[in-house]
Formats: C-alpha cells, sequence, structure tokens
C-alpha cells in the first residue's frame, strides 16, 4: 500500500509505538480501532490487548469502535476484566454459518454499546435475536468481485432492528444496486425504501 506499517503486506504486525497517539490528543475523538485488522486476532498476546485497553481507560474523552471476527475471544477476555465504559464494541455479521453465531458472544459482554456490522450482507440472515444490541449497520459488499444484495435481505434486518428497538444505520448499496445492476458504489449510493438511515445508538452507562 506504501503506507507506514504495511511494510509487510497485511501480515499481522504490532505497533506499541502507536498506543501514545490517544495519549497525546486531548480533544475528544473518534477511533475505529484496527480498521484494517482485528484486535482480537488468536495471535495478539492478551498482554498487548491488556495494553491497549489500558490507554482507552486513561483517554475518557475519546470514544472507541471495536469490530471484530474473533467474537469468541470476547467473553473469554473481558471475564477478567469490565469493558471500558467508552467502548463500542460489536463483531461482523455477514452470513448466517459465520457471522450470526457472533452476536451470542457479543452479547456475553457488558459493553456500553454493543453493535453489528452486517456489511457486506450476503444473504437472509432469517431470525436474528437482537437482545441487548443497541446499533445495527448494515451495508453491501463493494470492489471489483462484489457480490450482490437484495433489497429483502436488508428489509428482514431492519424490521427485526425496529422491533428490538436497536438503531439502524445503512450505510450503502456497495457494488450492486438496489435494481440488481452492477456500477459504481457512489452511483448505487445509500437510499433505502426512499430515505436514508443514519440513526446512532443512546449511549448508555454499564456502572
Amino acid at each position: 500500500m506504501g503506507a507506514s506499517g504495511y511494510n509487510n503486506g497485511f501480515k499481522l504486525a504490532l505497533h506499541p509505538e502507536r498506543l501514545e497517539q490517544p495519549l497525546r490528543r486531548k480533544k475528544p475523538t473518534l477511533y475505529f480501532v484496527n480498521s484494517m485488522s482485528d484486535l482480537f486476532h488468536e495471535d495478539i498476546p492478551d498482554e498487548f490487548l491488556d495494553q491497549v485497553f489500558s490507554v482507552i481507560r486513561q483517554t475518557p474523552q475519546h470514544t472507541y469502535q471495536i469490530l471484530t471476527k474473533r467474537a469468541d475471544r470476547l467473553p473469554r477476555y473481558f471475564a477478567r476484566q469490565a469493558c471500558p465504559q467508552n467502548v463500542w464494541l460489536g463483531v461482523s455479521v455477514e452470513d448466517r454459518r459465520h457471522g450470526v453465531p457472533r452476536i451470542d458472544h457479543l452479547r456475553q459482554v457488558d459493553a456500553c454499546i454493543r453493535f453489528l456490522s452486517v456489511e457486506p450482507l450476503l444473504e437472509d440472515l432469517g431470525q436474528l435475536d437482537l437482545t441487548s444490541i443497541h446499533w445495527v449497520i448494515v451495508g453491501g459488499e463493494s470492489g471489483h468481485k462484489a457480490r450482490p444484495m437484495r433489497e429483502e435481505w436488508v428489509a428482514n434486518v431492519k424490521e427485526q432492528t425496529d422491533e428490538a428497538g436497536a438503531a439502524f444505520f445503512f450505510k450503502q448499496w456497495g457494488g450492486w444496486g438496489a435494481d440488481g445492476v452492477k456500477r459504481h458504489k457512489k452511483t448505487n449510493g445509500r437510499i433505502f425504501r426512499g430515505r436514508t438511515w443514519d440513526a446512532y445508538p443512546q449511549v448508555r452507562s454499564t456502572l
């Protein structure tokens, strides 16, 4: 990519020197932690996670969104320490086989905000248990090899999100439009059922 930190491509690498950045920033900031990786990757030791969460606790002015596909590690890690109040903890839910089971793991953690990133939505997810889920983000796949997302799949998630009282955010159609035509994601836009959906969850206290 030509960017600092990607000298070995996407091979897993730890960058402890970057942990100082939030400590130096006083202005409240939203950090999407490891947007190009997974903080709970099985090869990241608990000791490094402890350093990350120590910084998070020292910077309550910031909000940290953490998204993972390694959801089974969440309840194990947070069994020995509380999830900080300024963490929004989420799991990817792209399909039934791999994605939906992650929701149960997430629900076991007492996080201020628990969210689902249903992106890319690759199939109809069927019946979901959204108990104690505060935010659901839905989006289609983008890129040259993007797979289509169907409107009825989105509608199914939206209806269940409303029933559960969670906030709903529709991010994009991606590489395929609602009409089933493949085109640039900017052209397809992010209109669903005639409007944009930009709801955010209400922050609650875990104390």
